[in-house]
Order: structure tokens, then C-alpha cells, then sequence
């Protein structure tokens, strides 16, 4: 009994003790209370969009028949590469033959009264100073000569035709690209009246990408810019399995007419497609990087905050008292906002914890962490990998007091 009454003494003071303690505690200073922040540094940043375009061919050439005939054969495989110049249709040549044999028929014709109209043409010439013909047969003589000349030149001109509408009867490709499928099957009848479409031929090797922007963006870029245009921008394309195609673009043309029907303004990339991966007409998404912004900074979007003054960052300053910076935000890049200005390098910007800090209240700062990511330094949780080690079982307290020896004196 001796050694129990001891021990109820024991506890008795060492709970009086505690509770003085914390009246102790709750009549002090409350601490700070700890937030969460990101030390902020000026740099350039990307001016990155989102878009949506078109593919399109780089250059697109239709192959029609020129001159009149039957369709013999198509000599290329629809859907392969082809070579300018290579051949890819034959129409039958028997009638542009025959018509080239009457050319060269009326060129000698011509040729050979030429040849009579100068022989005749020279004896007056001849014998006109001695007066032997008359003044009006030597200019009939000289007229006919001309003429006769004329005639050669016509007919040269005929035969000349007659031969490039024979060349036209074997169809070639007139650029390098991807020949599409034929249009007329054979022993059609072609090229009457106007030109027949045969099929068409498609670099696709660049590609040209067509999208188009608004007003307001391209204003907005040209803002977080300096007023500098966009000039040279990256284009990277995204493929519709959401990877990102491995050549980037480059624009190479920025309209300056806004569509009157949908207020934007038309805009076109060069793609690599040397492994003819992307095909025209496909429509793609588009990370456009018209340039970088300067002397930006980047915050997590958890940070910025609005109000009817606009958006603004609590900050904690070099005395440890929470500031209000009204900033200029007017994108948001990834996970973060992009602030144009209002805070300046160095500042510890509050992530973590804003409901607990008011503007000129003390507050302190650690480095904040993405969700998802353990703290520096903190050890794995129980359960993942290791298992919790046992706690030792408390012995119980009558078997505490009957191992006293002073009670079983």
C-alpha cells in the first residue's frame, strides 16, 4: 500500500505540472503559421498556343491530257512516287503522227515554191537594169519571193506543232510527289475541247500546315513580345495519339487581311515529312511558339488570386510579414500562370496555405511541393516497402505491484 500511494502522488503532480504548462502556452504569442513558397526569378519563357490546322500538299500539280486521242495505258502504279518527267500515261499517237507527217508534206511544198519564187526573183532582179523587164514584173517577182518566204515560216510553225502535240501524247508528271489514282480508265476519249483531268500529283515532302488565329491572340502575343512580331515561329505538330511528331515546322507566312466571316487571321507552317508519315488533309493539333517573352516569371496556377482589383500574389517580404502584389497574368504555360510584371526577383511567392495568411500578418515559408511528390528527406510511410516495426506490449500492473519486494515485506 505504501508503494501505491507513492505512485498516485507521482502522477497527481506530474498532471498539476502539465496543465501549468499549457496555461503557460496559451498565454504566449501564437507562432506564424507555415505556408507553402516558391522563390520567383525572371526569365524567358516560351509564348507558346495551342491550335488546331490542316495538312496540306506542298505543291499540288493535275496531269490532264492536252491533245485529243484514246487513252492507251497507264504506265505508273496509283499511289507510288514519281519523278518529274517520268512517264505516266501513253494516248494513242496514230492521228498526231499523221498530222505530223502532213506538217513536214506542206513545209517542202512551201520550201519548193519558195525555191521557184527566188529563181524568178533574181533573173528580174538581173535583168531589170538593162531593161528587158518592165518595173511592174520585177515587183511581182520580189512580192512572190516574200511570200513564198512567209509560207515556209507558216509551215515551219505548223511542223513545229504538229511535233510538240506528238510529245504530248506520252503524259508525264511534271513534279516530284505521290501520284493519286487515275481519273479516266483506258480507251477513253480524251482531251476534247478542254483539257481532261487524268490524275493529280502531291509533294508531300514538306508539308504546308494551314491554321489561322484571332485578332485578340495575335494582339496578346504581340504584347507579351515588346511589340516585336512573331517572325520565325516553331511549330511542333502533335500526332492524334497525343506523341509529338519528331521534325518541327517553321512559319512561313502570317496574313494580314482578317477573314471577315470569322475575325481571324490566316497562318501557314512548313513540316518535314521525310518519312511520308503525315498525309494532306489531316487535321492536326499545333504547339505554336511564336517567340519568348522576356523577363517573365513563372508561378503555379494554386498561387495567383482574383479579386474585383484584379489578380494578385501574397508574398512573404525580407521582414517576414505577408505582402499583396497585384501582377499582370495573362496566359497560363503547363501548370503554371506567366506574370508579365508586378513582382520582382527573389520574392517568395505563397503557394500553400493562403487561407491562413492575411496581407501584413507574419508568416513562414518553406519550400512548397507539388502535389504528389513526398517532402524532401521524408522517409517512405509505413506499408510502402517496409513494414512498421511492433511496439512492446506494457506490463500489467499486477504483476508491477506483486514484483514490488517492499509490499511483500
Amino acid at each position: 500500500m505504501k508503494s501505491r500511494a507513492v505512485a498516485l502522488a507521482a502522477a497527481l503532480a506530474l498532471v498539476l505540472s502539465a496543465c501549468g504548462g499549457g496555461d503557460e502556452q496559451a498565454q504566449g504569442q501564437m507562432p506564424p503559421p507555415e505556408v507553402g513558397v516558391v522563390t520567383v526569378q525572371p526569365g524567358n519563357v516560351p509564348l507558346e498556343k495551342d491550335l488546331v490546322g490542316r495538312l496540306a500538299p506542298y505543291r499540288s500539280a493535275d496531269v490532264r491530257a492536252r491533245v485529243p486521242g484514246v487513252l492507251q495505258r497507264r504506265v505508273y502504279e496509283e499511289g507510288s512516287d514519281v519523278k518529274a518527267g517520268q512517264v505516266l500515261f501513253r494516248i494513242d499517237p496514230d492521228q498526231l503522227q499523221a498530222s505530223l507527217g502532213q506538217a513536214q508534206a506542206s513545209l517542202a511544198a512551201a520550201k519548193a515554191e519558195y525555191a521557184n519564187a527566188k529563181a524568178n526573183a533574181d533573173r528580174a532582179r538581173r535583168l531589170a537594169p538593162e531593161r528587158f523587164v518592165s518595173q511592174s514584173d520585177l515587183d511581182n517577182a520580189l512580192a512572190a519571193e516574200r511570200s513564198a518566204g512567209a509560207s515556209v515560216q507558216q509551215a515551219q510553225a505548223a511542223l513545229d506543232n504538229a511535233r510538240i502535240n506528238l510529245g504530248y501524247a506520252t503524259v508525264t508528271s511534271p513534279i516530284d510527289g505521290r501520284a493519286n489514282q487515275q481519273q479516266v480508265t483506258e480507251g477513253a476519249l480524251v482531251g476534247q475541247g478542254t483539257p481532261t483531268l487524268l490524275t493529280t500529283v502531291d509533294q508531300i515532302d514538306p508539308l504546308y500546315v494551314n491554321f489561322s488565329m484571332s485578332v485578340s491572340e495575335l494582339d496578346q502575343a504581340r504584347r507579351a513580345l515588346g511589340g516585336r512580331e512573331t517572325g520565325d515561329a516553331d511549330v511542333q505538330v502533335m500526332l492524334p495519339d497525343g506523341s509529338q511528331y519528331e521534325h518541327p515546322g517553321k512559319l512561313d507566312f502570317s496574313g494580314n487581311v482578317v477573314d471577315p466571316a470569322t475575325g481571324a487571321v490566316a497562318l501557314r507552317a512548313v513540316v518535314p515529312n521525310p518519312d511520308r508519315r503525315l498525309l494532306p488533309g489531316t487535321y492536326v493539333t499545333l504547339k505554336a511558339v511564336l517567340g519568348q517573352q522576356a523577363g517573365a516569371f513563372l508561378v503555379p496556377q494554386a498561387a495567383l488570386q482574383r479579386d474585383d482589383r484584379g489578380p494578385f500574389l501574397m508574398v512573404i517580404g525580407a521582414d517576414g510579414n505577408v505582402v499583396r502584389k497585384d501582377v499582370v497574368a495573362n496566359r497560363t504555360q503547363g501548370p503554371d500562370w506567366v506574370i508579365g510584371s508586378g513582382i520582382e526577383a527573389g520574392d517568395q511567392v505563397v503557394v500553400s496555405g493562403l487561407q491562413r495568411v492575411q496581407p501584413g500578418q507574419p508568416a513562414k515559408g518553406t519550400p512548397w511541393q507539388p502535389e504528389g511528390s513526398p517532402p524532401e528527406g521524408q522517409a517512405p510511410a509505413a506499408g510502402e516497402g517496409e513494414a512498421p516495426a511492433e511496439a512492446p506490449a506494457a506490463a500489467p500492473a499486477d504483476d508491477a505491484d506483486a514484483a514490488d519486494p517492499a509490499e511483500q515485506g
